[in-house]
């Protein structure tokens, strides 16, 4: 038995003391890993303690086949990844999104007001999603994450993040009228 597997063993135990060692030995490499996706200390910070919370809640269901330190960091990176999206997500506002309707070529006062109405229509249409639809779209439309991705990110399956997206289509499609030509892609510029 390896030291990882045997100070696992022990931590299962109820050993604390082994899980302590588990936490000195990795956690700088943990640390430095969230400190380099998120480049915030006291986000590293938390990442870390939020990994060995996690590590210990979820350490009976490891498989000791798996190396230790892979898993720890995959826990971190998630929850790395996880830490950007929300920042990304909240530091971008809806008036960003909105004002994306407008870029391009200076438009006739009747396409202003055209682009005007649709810029608002979509506003009110994203308003209306429930937060995981709402942000999915985000993530694939505005911030230009692949499916994967954002699976990767938000830590669900690629089939619940290809639903959502779906359904926040239909939706999207539905309060916005068959009358308009508008997919999220082309009306926020990013296609």
């Amino acid at each position: 038995m390896n030291e990882d597997a045997d100070l696992v063993s022990r931590t299962l135990a109820g050993d604390l003391d082994a899980f302590e060692a588990l936490y000195n030995k990795y956690k700088r490499s943990l640390y430095r890993t969230a400190l380099a996706i998120t480049e915030d200390d006291g986000a590293a910070d938390e990442i870390l303690q939020d990994c060995f919370l996690r590590a210990y809640a979820h350490l009976p269901r490891l498989d000791l086949s798996t190396p230790l330190a892979a898993w720890l960091h995959r826990i971190a990176i998630n929850l790395s990844y996880n830490r950007v999206a929300q920042r990304r997500l909240w530091s971008v506002s809806l008036d960003q999104i909105i004002d994306r309707l407008g870029a391009g070529s200076i438009p006739s006062p009747e396409q202003a007001l055209e682009r005007s109405e649709l810029r608002e229509r979509v506003r009110r249409a994203i308003h209306a999603l429930g937060f995981e639809q709402r942000v999915v779209v985000l993530l694939y439309y505005l911030q230009g994450f692949s499916l994967a991705e954002i699976a990767y990110i938000l830590d669900c399956p690629l089939g619940t993040v290809k639903s959502r997206l779906h359904h926040a289509r239909r939706k999207l499609r539905r309060e916005l009228g068959a009358d308009v030509a508008w997919t999220p892609g082309a009306a926020l510029d990013l296609g």
